[in-house]
């Protein structure tokens, strides 16, 4: 049943490592990264669902519409594939220079990738026909992104998927709906900001996510959690809480508590 939530995200995410770079990226994400891509795959079909229901679009692929993509990570990466299969003009955000450069070379000429700033951001988005807000920072609030001002002056029936409304979303009039109710509208902009999308196909992501989890299952099964989670520092970045210390920083800034290494308290 597409209405009864299977799993949030970041209820089973095992927080990132870093890269050369010290940026926490997507691609890390070791249980939610499958359920992610199919996020990803999904969303591009909700967001033509909307468009078909929209004040001015037809058809996304003899229209040729123009898609804005905020994020290169799992998710924007199978948005942007899908999207560039149905002949949508693509454009990808982000602020890694290295992710762009891979994305480059990934998509060649069939996307553009630009370096987000502000200034650019607002102007492509005010010439978008889909938005796909696909920001994550693991564990911490999606940064607000897009403002009301600018959703005000984007164009009739443009739709909005904020794919990051499990961590408060990333469009300023973003609010979290249900698969029951999926969408409201802004300022004659379409919101899609589901919870739990990957409910949307629930028998999918659960296969997905018990194929994730399974071995980490067993490693807490066989060698017991203080060893699994010294043996594995996936498993050991997803500790979030230990023994009322929390050990994830960024959870630790965001709610003012005091961060413990969690290496230093498991020995």
């Amino acid at each position: 049943d597409p209405q009864k939530p299977i799993v949030r995200l970041e209820d089973i995410s095992l927080l990132p490592e870093k890269s050369q770079q010290g940026e926490l990226r997507t691609e890390k994400l070791k249980i939610s990264g499958p359920i992610i891509m199919y996020v990803g795959n999904l969303e591009k079909y909700q967001g033509i669902e909307l468009l078909l229901e929209s004040f001015r679009m037809v058809l996304l692929k003899a229209s040729n519409a123009n898609l804005v993509i905020i994020g290169g990570g799992v998710v924007g990466t199978n948005a942007a594939m899908m999207a560039v299969g149905m002949g949508a003009d693509v454009t990808i955000f982000d602020r890694s220079t290295q992710r762009l450069q891979e994305l480059d070379i990934q998509f060649g000429a069939k996307i553009n990738t630009v370096y987000s700033t502000k200034d650019d951001l607002e102007k492509y988005v005010l010439a978008a026909d889909l938005v796909v807000g696909a920001v994550l920072i693991p564990g911490a609030a999606a940064p607000k992104l897009v403002s009301r001002e600018t959703i005000s002056k984007m164009n009739r029936g443009s739709v909005l998927v904020d794919v990051a409304i499990d961590q408060g979303g990333c469009f300023e009039t973003s609010k979290a709906t249900t698969h029951a109710e999926p969408t409201y509208v802004v300022d004659d902009v379409v919101h899609y900001c589901v919870a739990n999308m990957p409910g949307g196909v629930a028998r999918t992501s659960t296969f997905a996510l018990n194929n994730a989890t399974l071995p980490f299952a067993l490693a807490l099964a066989d060698k017991g959690y203080t060893q699994a989670l010294l043996d594995d520092e996936h498993l050991l970045a997803g500790l979030n809480v230990y023994k009322g210390k929390m050990t994830y920083e960024a959870a630790a800034v965001d709610l003012g508590y005091e961060y413990h290494e969690p290496r230093a308290l498991l020995s």
